[in-house]
């Protein structure tokens, strides 16, 4: 089975370039499933009825969210589709479904403390969450993780804690891709970060003036969406999908 990871999708911009690029992208690469960050899809925080639409429309199976899940308040209309995962260790009174369960296949989002809104412990989470998936039946062996994190060393340390339990461990939130893509000795498929749909020519998806002009100055600024050169990087990976052990991975930029 071939399962694509899209990085974050930034804005208008980013939606438009999924939509133009993503069913080619999928025969090309005889892709199954496909599984989008979409946190950043409306106006580049947050994500609304609209963007969602848009993204299953262009190609998504399943959404993942992240730090910016709440920040539009029409979401509220949107979380409980169970195709939308938001970070499954906020705390249980929060609306919405952290784990994306159907035909065997689990996408799980989990959120890293650092930096980010008070959450439970992302390893703790994940142990329950696996436990569940575990007693839901057999058949669930296709298991991927979009850990949603600052801190290289927190998605790190993910990675090898879940390694040869999960399918692969996909890291999000930086929008900048990195080169680190392996899979482990326990069929575990890894990435750091997958990237994002966004400018090439951008501050991690942002209008470059914007944000120099607030590192220059301190003063708040509104950030716009960069809609120049816009790529989508993306992570494939192959996945046995008689044991759901990794056989590879495969960086994408289009």
């Amino acid at each position: 089975m071939n399962i694509l990871f899209i990085g974050d999708v930034v804005g208008a911009s980013g939606r438009e370039k999924m939509s133009d690029v993503l069913l080619d992208l999928k025969r090309e690469n005889s892709v199954d499933f496909t599984i989008v960050n979409g946190e950043n899809s409306a106006g580049g925080i947050g994500i609304v009825k609209k963007t969602a639409d848009e993204l299953f429309s262009a190609g998504a199976d399943v959404i993942t969210l992240g730090n910016h899940t709440f920040d539009k308040k029409e979401v509220t209309e949107i979380i409980g589709d169970p195709r939308i995962v938001r970070p499954a260790n906020y705390p249980d009174v929060v609306p919405g479904h952290g784990v994306y369960l159907k035909n065997g296949i689990a996408v799980v989002s989990l959120m890293g403390r650092f930096n980010m809104p008070l959450v439970n412990c992302p390893f703790a989470s994940a142990d329950m969450i696996l436990e569940k998936i575990a007693s839901c039946g057999a058949s669930n062996k296709i298991i991927i993780v979009d850990f949603h994190a600052e801190l290289t060393s927190e998605k790190k340390a993910m990675g090898y804690y879940l390694s040869g339990r999960v399918s692969a461990v996909v890291g999000t939130h930086t929008h900048v891709q990195t080169a680190d893509e392996r899979v482990f000795d326990s069929g575990t498929g890894y990435i750091t970060d997958v990237g994002m749909v966004g400018g090439i020519n951008s501050v991690i998806g942002m209008d470059k003036s914007k944000v120099l002009k607030r590192f220059l100055t301190g003063m708040p600024q509104r950030f716009d969406v960069d809609s120049d050169g816009i790529s989508l990087n993306a992570l494939l990976i192959s996945i046995d999908g008689q044991t759901g052990k990794c056989k590879s991975v495969l960086r994408i930029n289009k």
